[in-house]
């Protein structure tokens, strides 16, 4: 069961959305300043943060599948990780302008511009007071970055899984469809795939429910969440054994 005590450390799932503004593509550097500083404040309190970052503001593997068959679908992935890479550097430099230390870390090899995922140095990092950003996924084609972020904070031993969405939360249904769908305060893992609740995909919420390790969705848009979220507090949705 996720405590409400302050986490220790946290592993942070952001979507392309939170690098620009609603309905835009590409990187909006003010948004990703807005990111920077809030984390970077809780990271001065004591929490240690990773961040996994999506790209689909610049790319998404998905749209090459039918649009463009001259591109392999294990290709089209590729290129959405290396997106992941570019969202990463922006934030790095973000975070950094506000005064706190990072390391960005890809899932595949890019010595030019960041150190290759290895555990235990992100382990060392995150014990440094590091902001440690997780670029690349999981380095391999067909796996989303939910997957991706469930990985990491398994093997990083996080305290919560924390997902920053567009939504309040998870929903009966889409809300932006259906202005009659339910806020979930609470769910467990089981009733998140027992209802094909499409909020993270099944295989990151199995790996999660397997070994207990407590997700949280909230909407990174309303003021004050992301901060909130990071030191602990109930927002949004929490996903847990019970």
């Amino acid at each position: 069961m996720y405590s409400t005590e302050k986490p220790r450390r946290v592993v942070l799932k952001i979507s392309g959305e939170c690098f620009c503004p609603p309905k835009e593509r590409g990187i909006a550097m003010s948004s990703v300043m807005h990111l920077a500083e809030q984390v970077a404040k809780v990271a001065r309190n004591g929490v240690q943060i990773a961040i996994v970052m999506g790209g689909g503001n610049i790319l998404r593997g998905g749209q090459f599948k039918a649009a463009n068959a001259s591109i392999q679908e294990s290709t089209a992935h590729y290129m959405g990780m290396l997106a992941t890479v570019i969202n990463g550097m922006a934030l790095q430099d973000a975070i950094e302008l506000v005064g706190q230390q990072t390391r960005l870390m890809t899932a595949f090899a890019m010595e030019s511009v960041a150190e290759p995922y290895i555990r235990r140095r992100a382990v060392r990092h995150l014990e440094k007071g590091r902001i440690i950003l997780l670029a690349g996924g999981t380095g391999s084609p067909f796996v989303t970055t939910d997957t991706a972020a469930a990985q990491r904070a398994l093997e990083l031993n996080a305290d919560v899984l924390l997902k920053a969405t567009k939504v309040d939360g998870v929903y009966s249904d889409d809300p932006e469809k259906n202005p009659h769908a339910v806020l979930y305060p609470e769910l467990t893992y089981d009733q998140v795939q027992q209802r094909r609740l499409r909020i993270m995909d099944q295989e990151s919420i199995a790996k999660c429910g397997e070994h207990q390790m407590p997700v949280m969705i909230f909407n990174f848009r309303t003021p004050g969440n992301l901060e909130r979220a990071l030191q602990g507090e109930r927002v949004g949705t929490l996903i847990s054994e019970k």
